[in-house]
């Protein structure tokens, strides 16, 4: 590991340790994020492997690529090996009806009348629980192995370009990441854990084209070789009793997930708690209790705080915010407002004069001390890290997040803060949002995207 980013440790709790010689390339908004991913698939010469939580109608990938059944299609015509694990809420009721794929008898239909023969299998968790992964891995076993986690959902509306002008179809901010290395084969174990014990895998309808007791898959013996210089973990959440497997990890010792797994959790707690100069955060929600507390006590000790979140906040979080009896849990958001140097932001194009367009914050990543980042599908709040099927990839390299900090403010910010440190760099960003939230309050118009937002009256 660089010794620039040693004092902030990696986690022990997880499936999977921390693993060096990985190249790693963070991929910002939607439109680069996907154009990367059909570029991986077009070259692939094996397999392509995909876990999807979303898929809205009317998504289609960049550069004239189609839609998902397209992509996957023409790889089966060239052969490779194409499978797609799709969450499925509980059968009985679909509650996101145009944004699930849930494999009715219609959407078989379609696959059918397609002539699609990919492989595929649903997987399901109790209760409203979503099985969340949103990764994509190409050539999986081989050298050229590559993996892509984040929490980029199928959307028309993600697939968006730096700068987010406003458009009709919506506009999403979001955050992947690209690995190649032994971290790849991390992914490629958990595809490999949740394809054989999906849920529905022996149902009629729970498999395409068909059911195939035969069609398991072995688990990689042996993590990739190394491409490059980038030390990664690949953390998740697994609700307990979700698999039994206990197959060794890549290289590794065999690691029991019967009672689940929260290493994602325990990341976030254990890097904002070492953090010395800033902490910057990027994600739709701000809904743990525990988080708070940990970056209130990051405040307390001088640390700079910027924390990102859709202006108009998620509706779940909008409707908690009407419960009286959920008040107290919203102290200490209330709280955090009291230190001069914590920062909540959101992030909104210009239309014209007073002609605000609000950037939905879907991307779930955290930087500390321009060392350590971590990017994935995992939202700050209890059920993200609890409850539903999550995976992140967290890196030690202050190169590479670095880089990451200053893309991000470029786009926020539209100045360049590659001159600036961390901790500087987030006072820049706090001074101009403040600014900004001012002008929006007079309908002048932005300087850059950011504008501060109050924690006491978020979401209300």
């Amino acid at each position: 590991m660089k010794g620039d980013a040693k004092h902030i440790p990696h986690v022990e709790s997880g499936a999977y340790p921390l693993r060096s010689g990985n190249q790693v390339e963070a991929l910002v908004d939607g439109e680069k994020a996907f154009r990367a991913i059909t570029q991986a698939v077009t070259d692939a010469r094996r397999s392509v492997w995909v876990t999807v939580a979303f898929l809205k109608a009317g998504f289609e990938m960049p550069d004239g690529h189609g839609s998902l059944f397209d992509v996957l299609d023409r790889a089966v015509l060239r052969g490779l090996d194409v499978r797609v694990i799709f969450w499925r809420s509980q059968p009985e009721e679909d509650k996101w009806p145009g944004v699930h794929f849930m494999g009715t008898e219609a959407q078989r239909q379609e696959l059918a009348a397609r002539g699609s023969q990919f492989k595929a299998r649903w997987d399901v968790l109790p209760g409203e629980l979503c099985h969340h992964q949103k990764c994509w891995l190409v050539d999986a076993g081989t050298s050229g192995e590559v993996a892509f986690v984040g929490g980029i959902n199928l959307d028309p509306a993600s697939v968006a370009w730096p700068g987010h002008q406003a458009r009709d179809q919506g506009n999403i901010h979001d955050v992947y990441v690209q690995l190649s290395g032994p971290s790849a084969t991390d992914v490629h174990h958990n595809f490999v854990q949740r394809w054989n014990e999906a849920s529905d895998r022996n149902r009629e309808d729970g498999a395409w084209p068909g059911v195939s007791a035969c069609d398991d898959l072995p688990f990689p013996e042996e993590p990739s070789v190394a491409r490059g210089e980038v030390p990664v973990q690949i953390t998740r959440t697994v609700r307990p009793e979700t698999y039994t497997s206990e197959h060794p990890t890549p290289g590794g010792k065999p690691f029991a997930v019967v009672g689940g797994e929260s290493s994602v959790y325990d990341q976030y707690l254990a890097s904002i708690g070492a953090a010395e100069r800033s902490i910057y955060i990027e994600d739709q929600l701000i809904a743990s209790p525990s988080i708070i507390a940990a970056l209130d006590a990051a405040l307390e000790r001088g640390v700079e705080v910027v924390f990102l979140v859709p202006g108009n906040a998620h509706p779940q979080f909008v409707e908690a915010r009407k419960n009286p009896d959920l008040a107290p849990l919203f102290e200490p958001l209330h709280a955090l407002g009291r230190f001069p140097h914590f920062c909540l932001a959101g992030i909104a194009s210009n239309a014209g004069t007073a002609n605000y367009h609000d950037v939905y914050v879907h991307a779930k990543i955290a930087l500390v001390d321009d060392a350590w980042a971590t990017i994935g599908s995992t939202n700050v709040a209890d059920r993200s890290f609890r409850g539903d099927t999550e995976m992140n990839a967290s890196f030690w390299h202050r190169p590479t997040v670095q880089a990451l900090r200053i893309e991000l403010l470029l786009e926020h910010l539209g100045a360049d803060t590659a001159h600036l440190d961390d901790a500087d760099a987030m006072r820049l960003y706090r001074e101009q949002a403040r600014r900004n939230a001012l002008d929006r309050s007079h309908g002048k118009p932005l300087d850059g995207l950011a504008f501060e937002i109050d924690p006491v009256r978020y979401g209300c």
